[in-house]
C-alpha cells in the first residue's frame, strides 16, 4: 500500500512539473508577442511621422548607433504622442534632433595625470 501512495505522489509531483514547464514556456511566448507587438506599433508612429530620407537615415543609425536611434525614436514618439509635431519630419529636421540629442547625452572625458615623486638628486648632495 505504501508502494501505491508513493506512486501516487511521484505521478502528481510529475504532473505539477509539466504544468509549471509548460505554463512558463506560454509565459515567454506571450513576452515575445507583446514585444512584436511594441515593435510594430513604434514602427507604425515613426513611419507616419517621419519621410522616407529620414527613416532611411534613422536606420542607418540604428545599425551604427543603437543606443542614440533608440534615444531618438523616444523622442520622437514622446513628442508625436503629445502633439508637438506638426507634420513629417524631413532629413534636414531628424539632423537637427540628432544634433540635440547629441548634445543632451554627451560624454565629457577627463585625464587626470598622477606624477609620482622620484627622489630628487638635492637630497643625495646633503648627506655629503
Amino acid at each position: 500500500m505504501a508502494d501505491d501512495e508513493l506512486e501516487a505522489i511521484r505521478r502528481q509531483r510529475m504532473a505539477e512539473l509539466q504544468s509549471k514547464h509548460g505554463d512558463s514556456s506560454n509565459d515567454q511566448q506571450g513576452q515575445q508577442e507583446a514585444k512584436q507587438r511594441e515593435t510594430e506599433m513604434r514602427n507604425s508612429m515613426l513611419a507616419q511621422v517621419l519621410d522616407q530620407f529620414a527613416r532611411a537615415r534613422l536606420s542607418n543609425l540604428a545599425l551604427v548607433k543603437p543606443e542614440k536611434a533608440k534615444a531618438v525614436e523616444n523622442y520622437l514618439i514622446q513628442m508625436a504622442r503629445m502633439g508637438q509635431l506638426g507634420g513629417k519630419i524631413s532629413e534636414t529636421g531628424l539632423i537637427d534632433i540628432l544634433e540635440k540629442v547629441s548634445q543632451q547625452t554627451e560624454k565629457k572625458t577627463t585625464v587626470k595625470f598622477n606624477r609620482r615623486k622620484v627622489m630628487d638628486s638635492d637630497e643625495d648632495e646633503e648627506d655629503d
